[in-house]
């Protein structure tokens, strides 16, 4: 086992105690102790899984992990928590949650969790319509066997239109994805990377759904 994790939480002995553990297991675990510092992390670098607190400072683990699905993150989530009422339970798998461990918890389940939930999602890296796919993993696009190079942001919006194929993506699932919340984006800004699209990819069709959005057609 030899996962890159990202680890959320504020007890600071726990979390190291935790973190110990999983890189003596071969994982690469970066600890963050607040929500704020957690999504800044998952802006600069890419994971295999996500362990989250629920109760942490500046952004709790459930609107974290929701924020991360609605800008189309689907990195395996475990939920590391004491939280025992089904209210908080049930959001956090409406909010994306693949699995949860109650503390205190056996570190050995912890890994076995683990190993489960990677083996159950190992599909998720390749993303394919017809003869195009995205490889996830390593950020990479083929079609027929032809790889086409783009570039960050047209990358994060193909990857969006693919995961929604032949439904309609708002302007604002496009804002979520490729721009940071406090950053002032126009519709021309949107255009000029759809625009680039269709130029990459002449073979489909992706439809302008007036003042809505847009609609990758396979």
């Amino acid at each position: 086992m030899s996962y890159n994790i990202l680890l959320l939480e504020d007890d600071l002995l726990f979390g190291e105690t935790l973190q110990d553990f999983l890189e003596e297991s071969d994982c690469i675990v970066t600890h963050c102790r607040n929500g704020e510092e957690a999504l800044e992390t998952t802006y600069a670098s890419r994971f295999d899984l996500y362990l989250l607190d629920i109760n942490v400072p500046l952004i709790d683990g459930l609107t974290l992990l929701d924020e991360l699905r609605r800008a189309n993150d689907a990195t395996p989530t475990i939920y590391l928590t004491s939280y025992t009422d089904k209210e908080a339970l049930s959001r956090a798998f409406e909010n994306g949650a693949d699995d949860y461990l109650k503390k205190p918890f056996d570190m050995d389940e912890l890994l076995l969790r683990i190993n489960a939930l990677m083996r159950r999602t190992k599909g998720r890296d390749k993303l394919c319509v017809k003869e195009l796919c995205i490889d996830d993993k390593h950020k990479r696009v083929s079609y027929k066997e032809r790889e086409i190079r783009l570039a960050v942001k047209e990358y994060q919006l193909l990857k969006l239109f693919l995961s929604n194929v032949d439904k309609v993506v708002t302007k604002e699932m496009i804002l979520d994805s490729l721009w940071n919340p406090n950053e002032s984006v126009s519709d021309g800004a949107i255009r000029v990377y759809v625009n680039r699209l269709k130029k990459e990819l002449p073979e489909f069709s992706i439809e302008n759904i007036r003042a809505v959005g847009y609609k990758f057609v396979s």
